[in-house]
């Protein structure tokens, strides 16, 4: 046998893949081969294959076993997304070559900063949890040449030194400014000198933003730091304007008029763009007829237009306290599309057919038009249901409810995880200070609302993937047992059972059960945690989190630019030149960088009430729930404001705590007092630092513990 066997270079290929693999540990020859499930006939060639490449020197034997000789290496471009302690993962340029993130250390990010084109020399012998690792040699294209700032010290010779979060907390740039500068300033500045590793950067104040004292400015600040789009293109206002107020008859002619229907929308009480209106009837034999209606915003958002332009470019509505930046002009986004009550608006429905399992039986999807009968928050739904409010639209409620009950249980049987988390929403008022926060639980009229606008998004992904249409799917992929070990043995420490190797079943069993105790939220956190995030993708690999194989985003075409792509797709409207992989690679940055500018604001606004409590009551004492245990610490949530806290080991009680990883747990070794996860504890803030967003606290303890001054 030679080389010039046909399959050698094939079979070549796929062994070094295999090995080069980010969970591969040395086999022997006959166990590689049961792995890969090489056949006999085939074998020969690949034992020839293994010999060449130790004898080329890229693989060795280690006794018995096949594995990669020293530390191999390779370059490879791509888009580094650092996080806010400075360490970052970069996305590959070629994902087919390198299908997985390659996380930088801290230290070996030479300068590069979220969003830049680097190139990376990957050590593909040193596989951390968190992946193949690798540093970044070279900084190809900057991603921008401004960075929003805070004045964080004043340093000699006019010299001060501004927080960016977007370079984290671990660089603070040097700026010079003509103007007096004082700490706390907030400041765009451009760049001139990127730094280093061992060196930050250094710039020139462009302009000033505001104070750090001044709560009004904190939104704006969060559009210049993270570079959203604020102000809408002429061209777009003027294609928004030409639409009008109304909709005119002329749009009605060739589409199905649903007027008839009890159409409803469930929102936020504060929401203005209405998305989605619900529908129901109920047969005589148990059966549900499910109408979901959606707002039609490709009919006013053409392909290629500048509405268009503009709306790929945002991605997404962005949502702050008290504010939202949308992603369409308002006349549209909560006018023209928004489903109000009691006006004509043009809408895609999924006609949905359910016998009374909860079996779909048959469905439809129409270009129709709908007069909303009644808007309702989720508050005013849920005293219907509860009769603690009269209206005419109670039966049509509780026949949703049975059909969400029945869904939520098929959904259940296909090993999806109900979290039902409660949301915080930060109550502010004109000028920007918080005033207090409002728990709003994920109650029946929640989940109501998302089990069929789940159903719907299904119902749409598997008719685009059955037409052989381009889908831009959610997927969410399956994550490695190994992965969880962190969350498995928070939930045994927390008294929970588990087999030695949890299956899905034994993880549902799990919420199922802590919904009965405190400890459902915190659970649920450290499970999301645990995961891979969700993503856009036009390849379909199914998504773990709800167990389904066929899923995308069609719901909310007024705030996500991938659900306006798939209204279009479903009627044709997208040309054949759709460049659908950098459509969803962009969607799930913009996705991204939204998160981020919306929690900063967030824990900004967090810390400012924590603040304004400080100063009305210096001895006020949090509970809070220690979610965390570390080697040097322990950290905690503050449940009434979900805002995370930390101590360090030398901050605890007066003794030496040392950490003991099989109970995960900290122990002190003169006392034998455990600190673990799940344990209530009393804490108090000693300092807030708006500017770095950081808050330093100390552990309450009875008089008797209290220690001793030095």
């Amino acid at each position: 046998m030679s080389k010039k066997h046909p399959n050698y270079d094939t079979f070549k290929q796929s062994l070094l893949e295999y090995i080069r693999g980010k969970r591969y540990e040395p086999l022997t020859e006959k166990a590689l081969f049961q792995k890969l499930n090489i056949t006999p006939k085939f074998q020969a060639l690949c034992k020839m294959i293994l010999n060449d490449l130790i004898a080329e020197g890229v693989l060795e034997l280690q006794g018995k076993t096949i594995a990669l000789q020293g530390p191999p290496r390779e370059l490879m471009s791509g888009t580094i997304r650092v996080h806010v302690k400075g360490f970052g993962f970069v996305e590959p340029d070629h994902p087919s070559q390198h299908p997985q993130d390659i996380f930088i250390p801290k230290h070996l990010t030479d300068g590069a900063v979220d969003g830049d084109k680097v190139e990376v020399e990957i050590n593909l012998a040193s596989i951390s949890e968190k992946g193949p690792e690798g540093k970044v040699i070279a900084v190809l294209e900057r991603s921008r040449t401004h960075v929003g700032a805070t004045i964080h010290h004043l340093g000699p010779k006019s010299i001060a030194y501004a927080y960016s979060p977007l370079l984290g907390a671990s660089k603070f740039v040097a700026v010079k400014s003509k103007k007096k500068i004082q700490v706390g300033d907030r400041v765009i500045i451009k760049i001139s000198d990127w730094g280093n590793d061992q060196e930050g950067p250094e710039g020139e104040i462009s302009h000033f933003l505001g104070h750090i004292s001044d709560p009004s400015c904190d939104i704006q600040c969060a559009i210049e730091e993270f570079d959203l789009r604020s102000t809408f293109p002429p061209e777009a206002l003027e294609q928004t304007a030409a639409w009008g107020d109304t909709v005119p008859k002329t749009e009605l002619k060739n589409r199905e008029d649903l007027t008839d229907l009890e159409a409803v929308t469930i929102d936020p009480e504060t929401a203005k763009d209405f998305d989605d209106a619900l529908s129901i009837l109920k047969n005589p034999k148990g059966g549900y007829h499910l109408r979901v209606h959606i707002a039609d915003v490709a009919h006013y958002v053409p392909a290629g237009s500048a509405l268009d332009n503009e709306a790929q470019k945002r991605g997404n509505s962005t949502y702050f306290p008290g504010y939202c930046l949308p992603m369409l002009p308002h006349e549209l986004s909560d006018q023209l599309c928004s489903l109000q009550p009691n006006v004509i608006r043009l809408t895609v429905s999924v006609l949905m057919d359910f016998d009374s399992a909860g079996t779909l039986q048959d469905y439809r999807i129409a270009r129709s038009f709908i007069k909303s009968a009644k808007r309702f928050s989720y508050e005013e739904a849920k005293e219907v249901l509860d009769g603690t409010l009269k209206s005419p639209h109670l039966e049509q409620l509780q026949w949703m409810v049975e059909l969400c009950h029945l869904l939520k249980a098929k959904r259940f049987e296909r090993g999806s995880i109900d979290f039902a988390l409660p949301d915080l929403v930060i109550l502010v008022d004109e000028k920007g200070h918080p005033t207090g926060t409002h728990r709003v639980e994920y109650d029946i009229t929640h989940q109501l609302v998302e089990e069929f606008m789940l159903k719907a998004n299904e119902i749409v992904a598997k008719h685009l993937a059955d037409k052989g249409k381009p889908v831009l799917f959610r997927v969410h992929e399956e994550p490695e047992q190994k992965d969880f070990d962190e969350f498995f043995a928070m939930a045994r420490s927390l008294g929970f059972s588990l087999p030695h190797k949890p299956e899905q079943r034994d993880i549902q069993a799990l919420f199922e059960k802590a919904k009965q105790t405190p400890h459902a939220s915190q659970l649920a956190v450290s499970f999301i945690r645990s995961m891979n995030l969700a993503l856009y993708s036009p390849r379909n690999v199914g998504h773990y989190g709800l167990a389904l194989e066929n899923y995308c985003h069609f719901t909310s075409p007024i705030r996500r630019y991938t659900d306006l792509i798939i209204q279009r797709l479903l009627f044709d409207q997208e040309g054949k030149d759709l460049a659908i992989d950098a459509i969803a690679e962009q969607c799930s940055l913009r996705e991204r960088v939204s998160f981020r500018a919306e929690s900063s604001v967030k824990l900004l606004k967090k810390l400012r009430l924590m603040e304004h409590w400080m100063k009305e009551d210096p001895t006020k004492i949090h509970p809070a729930v220690v979610t965390k245990i570390k080697p040097f610490g322990l950290y905690f949530d503050i449940s009434h404001l979900m805002l995370e806290g930390f101590l360090h080991i030398s901050e605890l009680e007066n003794d030496y705590f040392i950490y003991n990883a099989s109970q995960n747990a900290l122990v002190g070794r003169a006392s034998g007092k455990i600190h673990s996860v799940g344990e209530i504890l009393e804490v108090r803030p000693l300092t807030i630092d708006l500017i770095i967003l950081e808050s330093t606290w100390e552990l309450v303890l009875p008089k008797k513990q209290r220690r001793r001054p030095r």
